[in-house]
């Protein structure tokens, strides 16, 4: 249900051809929408000889879900839908794959930067094999069903999960009755308001996000950061807590008693792991702090000061991996070599392009408002900015733009229910801009007119991509495209 064209849909069906399954793939989108995912799939078919798939597109049909032993559902679909409820077993493709997996499981979740600290946690335990391998898959596009048949319990697994595809695994047990989500590490990335469009309120939207440490016990480790929201999971969570602390000094940030990490006044992080936490201690770190335990050893550096990719918020997301990382036993100095090294990843304030001295930057995946400000904070710092920006709203509050886009040099919106509400508000802040312009390659015109030598030209929406684009991906990858043909 919902081929999509992200691969999850297309990995799910793949998976269970191969098991000898009979597939109906039925999507709400029409064959030409889909027509790179039908190939494909239609490829795999013929190339291993597996039974031809039936279509069912541009609508749903109630017999094809009352009649099929298991319906694999997209996590975009909402979980009232009647046709799920008429449905005799309902299956997601993380279900499936957590459901079989021997693998040793990190899960991450948030409303930013999940994305970014996946790939960074990947980066660090690709870089600390003695055996095995690390796998990333989930939310980041990549299912996990495409290398589950590759897994030994040798190896470490990554896993990217959206709120929808948290509720989607919520309360699920194994046939041995224990948890079907039990991650050895849980990290959780910033909280902020997203998906308002789908959730009645915050508390719901939260709900979801619980369910990556609700099946822990005291042999696995939660980590979290101190805002309220943190501060709450970090309360109820059976793992052992482990703090990202926005404080910059050891006293403020942990006190007493308490590990996890924090981000000095120079950029360095830092980690203190009571040995209680952890099997045995890191090793004496260069910077002497006494510990509250009485150790030198119990503080260490786990994040470097010079980093390839931007922004101070990155700092956070990549000290939440590095703490998940050491505390199940992989080395700080495995860590900081790890993330020395660390680019990022496609679609977050990813610099792709750079022509006549002007750097361009892709952020599409900066999908609400806080994402899209922080990109305007940490480019700004850089040079002066011209900033594309706007889209479609999701009931969310714009101000954090209209905010940090005093910062910019210049503003460029692109068209969207997002946009209007930032026209409003651009004008309030006397702000201006250019725009709405409903075509990609106009906004990159009036953004090179604006640019001077030295200058940073990014897209950064702060809203979703629907109606221009079929996807912040697609929308990325557009804007890059553009780019390149018109500088």
């Amino acid at each position: 249900m919902g081929l999509g064209l992200h691969g999850g849909g297309l990995a799910s069906a793949g998976f269970l051809l191969k098991r000898g399954a009979e597939i109906t793939v039925t999507d709400l989108r029409d064959e030409k929408t889909l027509k790179p995912s039908i190939e494909e799939l239609d490829k795999i078919c013929i190339k291993s000889g597996y039974k031809p798939v039936r279509y069912v597109l541009g609508r749903h049909e109630i017999e094809d879900f009352k009649n099929a032993d298991m319906v694999v559902k997209n996590p975009g679909v909402k979980p009232d839908s009647p046709f799920l409820h008429a449905s005799k077993r309902v299956e997601t493709d993380l279900s499936l794959f957590l459901s079989e997996s021997p693998a040793r499981l990190f899960a991450v979740t948030g409303t930013k930067g999940k994305s970014g600290t996946s790939s960074a946690l990947h980066w660090i335990l690709s870089h600390n094999r003695k055996s095995g391998h690390a796998f990333l898959g989930g939310n980041i596009t990549i299912s996990p069903l495409s290398f589950l048949d590759e897994l030994t319990e040798d190896d470490d697994v990554v896993l990217e999960f959206s709120s929808f595809q948290l509720g989607d695994v919520k309360g699920r047990i194994k046939q041995d009755k224990s948890p079907l989500l039990k991650p050895s590490a849980a990290v959780l990335t910033a909280i902020m308001a997203d998906h308002l469009d789908r959730y009645p309120s915050m508390n719901e939207y939260i709900d979801d996000k619980r369910n990556i440490y609700r099946g822990q016990d005291k042999s696995c480790v939660t980590v979290a950061g101190d805002d309220s929201w943190g501060k709450s999971f970090l309360s109820e969570t059976k793992g052992q807590p482990l703090i990202i602390s926005d404080k910059s000094d050891l006293h403020s940030a942990l006190g007493s008693g308490k590990s996890g990490g924090w981000i000095g006044k120079d950029g360095v992080g830092f980690a203190r792991i009571i040995p209680q936490h952890k099997t045995s201690l890191p090793e004496n770190s260069q910077y002497g702090f006494p510990a509250a335990s009485g150790a030198a050893e119990d503080i260490t550096v786990l994040v470097p000061q010079q980093l390839i990719v931007p922004g101070e918020h990155q700092r956070k997301n990549l000290l939440g991996a590095a703490l998940a990382a050491f505390s199940l036993g992989v080395s700080a100095e495995t860590i900081r070599n790890a993330l020395s090294s660390y680019k990022g990843i496609e679609h977050r304030i990813e610099f792709f392009h750079q022509a006549d001295g002007i750097s361009f930057y892709n952020d599409s995946a900066a999908t609400i408002p806080e994402a899209a400000a922080a990109c305007i904070e940490a480019l700004s710092a850089k040079a002066h900015l011209i900033l594309v920006t706007g889209g479609t709203d999701k009931n969310l509050d714009f101000s954090p733009i209209a905010k940090a886009a005093k910062l910019a040099k210049h503003i460029i919106l692109l068209a969207g229910t997002g946009s209007e509400k930032l026209t409003r508000l651009l004008g309030e802040e006397k702000i201006p801009y250019s725009g709405p312009f409903d075509d990609i390659d106009k906004a990159v015109k009036c953004a090179l007119e604006k640019a001077s030598n030295g200058d940073i030209i990014a897209l950064s929406p702060g809203c979703a991509s629907f109606g221009m684009f079929l996807n912040e991906f697609d929308r990325g990858r557009k804007w890059k495209e553009a780019v390149l043909r018109l500088s």
